[in-house]
């Protein structure tokens, strides 16, 4: 008996020729289908140093992220960070991580790949952009590389990582039901925009 995989659609799939529109300083794409998994766990505890040695990577402190490797790490809160790994590393990273942690009954890691999608958005307007629907302030004297924000952008909640310097690469990962609203949000965010060269 053959089992079928279902097939996966990303929330935005459709936008992508839109993208293509947006002013030249400005570039957009959607990372679909990231390996997404929540760990909860207690900063300094057996279970956390077992998960950084399993994981070859320190825990990041408050509002930053760890960005350096294949798996990326994004605090969340205090007890609690986001692992961001390529598509399809989900159950070996899930299984990898329950055998470090044991017994802990105080840690736990959750698969919540479906949950959100990604924007990766670079270039010289990104600043400009976000600032027209974000008080953060992305200055890179405030907002520096690494950092790691769970902010409203235009409404909608996003987790915001700061990948370039300036703020010129930016991570937004929002949930798939705002997903639609922040792209066409994005759109008209870049209207004064049209007809930029550089």
């Amino acid at each position: 008996m053959t089992v079928e995989t279902p097939a996966r659609f990303s929330p935005l799939a459709a936008w992508q020729d839109s993208f293509a529109r947006l002013p030249t300083g400005l570039q957009v794409r959607e990372l679909p289908f990231l390996a997404q998994l929540t760990l909860r766990v207690e900063p300094g505890s057996p279970a956390a140093e077992a998960v950084e040695a399993c994981l070859g990577i320190t825990l990041p402190g408050p509002v930053r992220a760890e960005l350096s490797g294949d798996v990326k790490l994004l605090w969340m809160g205090p007890d609690e960070w986001l692992l961001v790994a390529p598509d399809g590393r989900q159950q070996d990273l899930v299984a990898q991580l329950r055998s470090a942690i044991g017994d802990d009954g105080f840690a736990t890691v959750t698969d919540v790949s479906a949950q959100r999608t990604t924007l990766a958005l670079s270039g010289h307007l990104v600043r400009k952009v976000l600032a027209q629907g974000c008080a953060i302030d992305l200055d890179p004297r405030v907002t520096p590389v690494g950092s790691c924000l769970n902010t409203l952008l235009a409404q909608a909640p996003v987790t915001l990582v700061v990948r370039g310097e300036g703020a010129s690469g930016v991570w937004l990962l929002v949930r798939a039901s705002f997903a639609s609203y922040l792209a066409t949000w994005l759109l008209d965010a870049c209207t004064e925009y049209r007809g930029s060269t550089g």
